[in-house]
C-alpha cells in the first residue's frame, strides 16, 4: 500500500515508540506474570502488534484485531503465524462503519464520535487533526468468541470506542483492560459502569508504558472511580485492568 509522507512518518513513529527494547522486556515480564501459557487473549486495537507479540512470546494464544491501514497490512504480513489476525474493529454490531483517521497521529484514529468531539478541546490533542476517513469492518466480541472461544484476557485500546466494544459482549471475561485518558474522564467512567453490569470486577491501573500495576492490591469500583476523578487532565494515559472476582 503506497503511503503519503505524513502517513509514512506516522507509521514509522508508532513502530519506534512501541518496539523500544526496554518495553519489550517490561511487557514480556508483565504478561508472563498476568497470564499463563495456553491462555487465550484478544488484542482489540492491536495497532503495530507489539502487545500481541509480547503476549505470544509469553506462550499466550492471541487473536489480534486491527482495521486501520497501513497497520492492518503490516500485521497481516509480519505477525507470527501462531497469532490469529482479524482485519476488523470490535463494536456493538456486525456492520461497516467509517473511521476518522489521523495520518500524522494514527494512534488516535477512532470510530468514537463522542471521543472525537471531546478530543478537539481536550488537553494533549491541540496538534491532532483527523484528515481522512476509512470504511472498516466491525464485528462483536460475541461473534469473535463464537469463532475462537472465550478469552482469558481482552486488551482494548480503541480511542474512545471502548464502551461500544463492551456492548458487543454478553458475558464476563476473567481479565479486561482498557485505556483511560485523564483529559476525557467520562469515557472511562462509562466503561467502568458497563464492566459492573457484566460481572463483579476489581481494578488496578498501569500508568503509561511502565508495565507494572500501580497498586499492590486490586481496588473496588468506588475506589477506582475516586481515583479517576482525582487525576489531572495532563496526566499520562493509563491502562485500567479489571479482574473478575472469584
Amino acid at each position: 500500500m503506497r503511503l503519503k509522507l505524513n502517513q509514512y512518518f506516522g507509521f514509522l513513529r508508532s513502530i519506534v515508540i512501541y518496539y523500544r527494547p526496554t518495553q519489550i522486556i517490561r511487557w514480556g515480564r508483565f504478561y508472563r506474570n498476568l497470564l499463563k501459557p495456553g491462555d487465550l487473549a484478544f488484542d482489540v486495537g492491536a495497532h503495530v502488534g507489539s502487545k500481541s507479540r509480547f503476549m505470544n512470546s509469553a506462550g499466550v494464544n492471541v487473536v489480534a484485531m486491527e482495521p486501520q491501514e497501513p497497520f492492518a497490512s503490516f500485521l497481516g504480513k509480519t505477525l507470527p503465524k501462531k497469532i490469529k489476525f482479524v482485519q476488523a474493529a470490535a463494536g456493538e454490531e456486525n456492520q461497516n462503519l467509517t473511521m476518522a483517521v489521523s495520518s500524522k497521529h494514527p494512534t488516535v484514529s477512532s470510530l468514537g464520535k463522542s471521543f472525537l468531539d471531546s478530543a478537539k478541546s481536550a488537553k494533549g490533542f491541540e496538534n491532532v487533526s483527523w484528515d481522512k476517513n476509512q470504511l472498516v469492518k466491525v464485528v462483536t466480541l460475541d461473534s469473535l468468541i463464537d469463532h475462537y472461544g472465550v478469552p482469558d484476557y481482552i486488551k482494548i485500546d480503541v480511542e474512545g470506542y471502548e464502551l461500544q466494544v463492551l456492548n458487543g459482549i454478553s458475558r464476563p471475561v476473567k481479565i479486561i483492560s482498557f485505556e483511560f485518558l485523564p483529559s476525557i474522564p467520562k469515557l472511562a467512567e462509562n466503561v467502568v459502569e458497563r464492566l459492573s453490569q457484566l460481572g463483579e470486577y476489581r481494578f488496578n491501573p498501569v500508568v503509561g508504558e511502565q508495565a507494572r500495576f500501580l497498586w499492590g492490591t486490586w481496588a473496588d469500583k468506588t475506589s477506582l472511580q475516586n481515583w479517576i476523578s482525582a487525576q489531572a487532565v495532563d496526566s499520562k494515559s493509563v491502562d485500567i485492568f479489571a479482574k473478575l472476582e472469584g
